[in-house]
């Protein structure tokens, strides 16, 4: 369970989350407008921005060596200081914070690392430099870095923003799948994966959230209406 009290985020004089206290037993879909504090949140949980207030993680507050075994966050694109890094190198990666200080990774880690690469079908790219990849591999690749962290909680921010259907399809399946193993929070504006994600949805909006327990009970059209300011046809906007 992560339980949020009293967080606040702000970046210089502009307050982007303010006084959220809300507690997340399992899986939840964070939705809100642009520019609400979605990625804030997600980046606070992970300790990559500083923020006021208190998160609890099972009820005990985590230093970062301790977090980094816990959570892994997954952004919305790839974003390597390497382009010629291969695959297998950077899904590598992802086992660093169980790696040894000044010793390289063990057989353990990289048999760790093939199986997930074997898991998600990305075997044939291992040796591929990352640039290569389309916006749906580097999608894949993204969650085997994540999947070999090995934390108990993974964070999507925008998992299917700039995939084609298919692609997004892939994704969504294997976000899904994940449920039965991880603590996921989905982080999106997309209202179909959202409601296909099936899972409480945690609503933010002018620094503060709603907490929504029934999935179905935000998707009702005046619910939606109401927190986008549109008119609704199921989960698609009315343009007319």
């Amino acid at each position: 369970m992560i339980e949020l009290r009293n967080l606040a985020c702000h970046y210089g004089e502009r307050q982007v989350l303010r006084n959220i206290s809300v507690s997340v037993k399992d899986h939840v879909c964070v939705l809100g407008a642009n520019g609400s504090g979605k990625s804030t949140l997600a980046k606070a949980l992970c300790r990559l921005i500083d923020y006021d207030g208190s998160i609890l993680y099972d009820g005990v507050r985590c230093n970062a060596a301790d977090l980094v075994q816990k959570i892994t966050y997954i952004p919305a694109k790839l974003e390597s200081h390497d382009p010629y890094i291969s695959v297998e190198e950077f899904v590598l990666l992802g086992r660093f914070p169980h790696k040894e200080r000044f010793l390289d990774y063990s057989d353990k880690d990289r048999a760790i690392v093939s199986k997930t690469l074997q898991q998600l079908n990305l075997q044939p790219l291992a040796s591929q430099a990352m640039y290569t990849l389309s916006s749906g591999e580097q999608q894949l690749v993204l969650i085997a870095q994540a999947l070999t962290q090995q934390s108990r909680t993974i964070i999507f921010d925008e998992p299917t923003a700039n995939l084609d259907p298919a692609n997004a399809k892939k994704v969504a399946n294997i976000i899904k799948m994940l449920k039965t193993s991880h603590t996921v929070i989905l982080i999106s504006h997309d209202l179909h994966l959202s409601h296909y994600f099936d899972a409480p949805i945690l609503f933010i909006a002018n620094g503060d959230a709603v907490l929504y327990e029934k999935n179905e009970t935000f998707f009702e059209p005046a619910v939606l209406s109401h927190h986008y300011g549109a008119a609704f046809d199921g989960l698609a906007v009315r343009y007319d």
